[in-house]
């Protein structure tokens, strides 16, 4: 089930962001980063309404989206749980009449870089000790057509 986040994946959805991309954040962050986009903030819930991945996409250049986080659990990879939420963030976003998303990626995910790739995502630039840790990131990007 796709819905928009609400208050109380505030917990579940801190537990994915620390196993998933080893970040600690306040609470208070994911609230105030989805104000101006609230159905820029994505949950994937599994069949009991907890999360099951989450994106959270805002806006803060103009013409662009960008998804700032975005992570599934463990136990819901490899199921089509990250398809959804980005052909559901890329929509969306089109629908806002944004032309371009961008996002960043650890250097080291190749995963994920294959995942982005597929949805036209494309290297612009490494970041040098983008992340906490002091890994590189990339900034990856694709073009929008109306639709």
């Amino acid at each position: 089930m796709l819905r928009e986040f609400e208050p109380r994946d505030l917990e579940p959805i801190a537990a994915i962001v620390e196993e998933a991309l080893h970040e600690r954040y306040e609470p208070a962050l994911y609230m105030s980063l989805s104000d101006p986009w609230r159905d820029g903030f994505l949950v994937a819930a599994d069949p009991s309404g907890r999360p099951a991945g989450f994106l959270l996409g805002v806006s803060q250049v103009e013409n662009e989206g960008r998804v700032l986080m975005f992570a599934v659990h463990r136990d819901w990879r490899s199921q089509g749980v990250g398809s959804i939420l980005m052909e559901e963030f890329l929509r969306r976003t089109r629908a806002r009449g944004l032309h371009r998303a961008t996002l960043e990626v650890r250097v080291s995910n190749a995963g994920a870089i294959r995942f982005y790739s597929r949805y036209g995502f494309s290297v612009i630039d490494l970041l040098r000790g983008y992340y906490s840790d002091g890994e590189n990131g990339y900034q990856m990007a694709r073009d929008l057509p109306p639709g």
